[in-house]
């Protein structure tokens, strides 16, 4: 059997371009059983004695981390010989604060987990934009990797424009963790872009379709929900009704099942050489169910072939049949439709605490405002949002973190990002939704990078629509590349 190819994801972290991902530990363990932690490493000993020695984990994955640092003993021990173990985890936290303490508590956690003195990739997951913690809990990872505990920093399900701000700030980004199939083509759009632009590499999940995409369904009536195996069926599943229905499925696996025939492989070998054959992707992620089955031989016939000119306008004519999911790349976690396992996080979103706070304006009894705690509210005499009935007025905003950074120096594009999360949460404290949004005005210090500016508005407003104005202000007050102003209409409700 053929090793598998490698990729330098980053300097001194060399890795396998199929990466063994352990989600599904999580699902064999459901009701509560846990697998055992020296069968399970032993499973992961076989994928890296065949050159697969590169996993995947969250510190969610049930007992993913602890296996993995069983696994890594026995590799230090001596029993995968020729392998070059690198371990990927995640750290998933609940939004609120992130302070030093916290990080660190949770890195700390996978570390004691892993039994290492070094993570070589810890990923960062945030799930809501509007509460900008995030910048501070990469900055505490990035002084973690300062101090060598942490050998380099991925994010996880960020989508361009997020992706492309933390890397615009400073923050040391090596990786980002999206999914990315022939049911899922996001990642091949505007996230391709950034990453060609910044360097970072994508790692793709999902790539099987949780075991969809590949001859067991192929021909097969559509599944009712007691068909679907495990949770990452049911997941993926949810795309496929997104993409036109499990007619379109059919015909995206029997062009792969046709290209198949051609090269002598798998229509699972199908779907991971085309994503492996986007520059912008370092590797795959294919799921095991560790004790179960195991897949190694079949994956590493992927690097046998190659697509030619027939195979792939086999792929386009199928794929031009389908509809792409909705919005970019992490969307299905922070709005709907969820196209996650559970099928709705909206419990899960509306439960994170929101950065600020309505009070209601004393003498008068249909108004409230929120602050955000600016030294300058009470000297100029101004709130950060006011909203009088249904009307909500949100100040001019600037691209400010915690107390007087500037985000993402220079990049107006990035600046706008931030601000409108900004601006979202402002509307959220006062029951109001970007969607009730009727008028912005954008003030930008230079019109030369109105385009930039334009398209991050377009991201949040491209169907919403509103009233707007753009001006060219000669000297904004600070260092910033622009400042934004928003007027909503709720129809209806009161401030929680």
């Amino acid at each position: 059997m053929k090793a598998p190819q490698r990729v330098d994801l980053a300097p001194r972290l060399n890795i396998s371009r199929i990466v063994t991902g352990l989600w599904q530990v999580a699902d064999q363990e459901r009701g509560g059983k846990t697998l055992d932690p020296e069968m399970a490493s032993g499973a992961l000993l076989d994928y890296a004695r065949l050159g697969f020695d590169s996993f995947d984990m969250a510190d969610h994955y049930g007992s993913a981390e602890i296996i993995a640092g069983r696994f890594l003993e026995r590799a230090r021990a001596g029993e995968a010989a020729g392998a070059r173990p690198a371990v990927f985890t995640k750290w998933c936290p609940t939004p609120g604060p992130m302070t030093r303490d916290i990080v660190r508590e949770g890195v700390e956690r996978s570390l004691r987990r892993l039994k290492v003195e070094r993570i070589d990739l810890l990923q960062f997951h945030w799930w809501t934009f509007e509460h900008p913690a995030y910048l501070d809990a990469l900055a505490e990872l990035a002084r973690l990797r300062e101090e060598g505990v942490i050998r380099h920093i991925g994010v996880t399900n960020f989508d361009a424009q997020h992706l492309r701000l933390v890397v615009r700030h400073g923050l040391p980004i090596a990786s980002n963790q999206v999914s990315f199939s022939l049911i899922d083509r996001r990642a091949a759009g505007d996230l391709s872009d950034v990453c060609r632009e910044t360097g970072v590499r994508l790692l793709a999940y999902g790539t099987l379709g949780g075991g969809l995409i590949g001859e067991r369904w192929l021909g097969k009536p559509e599944p009712g929900p007691d068909d679907i195996a495990d949770w990452s069926q049911s997941k993926y599943k949810r795309f496929v009704d997104q993409i036109g229905g499990w007619s379109a499925l059919q015909g995206v696996l029997a062009a792969a099942r046709d290209i198949g025939a051609r090269h002598g492989v798998s229509i699972a070998n199908v779907a991971t050489r085309w994503a492996l054959d986007h520059d912008a992707v370092a590797a795959v992620i294919v799921g095991a169910r560790l004790g179960e089955r195991m897949h190694a031989a079949d994956n590493a016939r992927v690097f046998d072939f190659a697509f030619d000119a027939e195979d792939r306008a086999t792929l386009d004519a199928a794929l031009a049949a389908t509809r792409p999911p909705p919005g970019d790349c992490g969307d299905e976690y922070r709005r709907p439709p969820f196209l996650t396992a559970s099928g709705d996080l909206s419990h899960h979103l509306d439960s994170a605490p929101k950065i600020y706070k309505a009070e209601r304006m004393a003498g008068y009894a249909r108004r409230w405002r929120v602050s955000s705690g600016s030294r300058w509210e009470p000297i100029a005499g101004y709130s950060r949002a006011v909203r009088i009935g249904e009307r909500v007025l949100v100040s001019g905003t600037t691209a400010t973190h915690g107390a007087g950074q500037i985000v993402a120096p220079g990049d107006a594009g990035a600046q706008t990002t931030y601000i409108l999360d900004k601006i979202a949460a402002s509307l959220a404290a006062l029951g109001a939704r970007m969607e009730d949004v009727v008028r912005t005005r954008v003030y930008l210090q230079d019109a030369g990078k109105c385009e930039a500016v334009s398209r991050a508005h377009g991201r949040y407003f491209g169907q919403i629509r509103p009233a707007n104005t753009l001006l060219e202000i000669a000297h904004l007050v600070g260092d910033y590349e622009v400042e934004i102003e928003a007027e909503a209409v709720v129809e209806g409700g009161e401030p929680d």
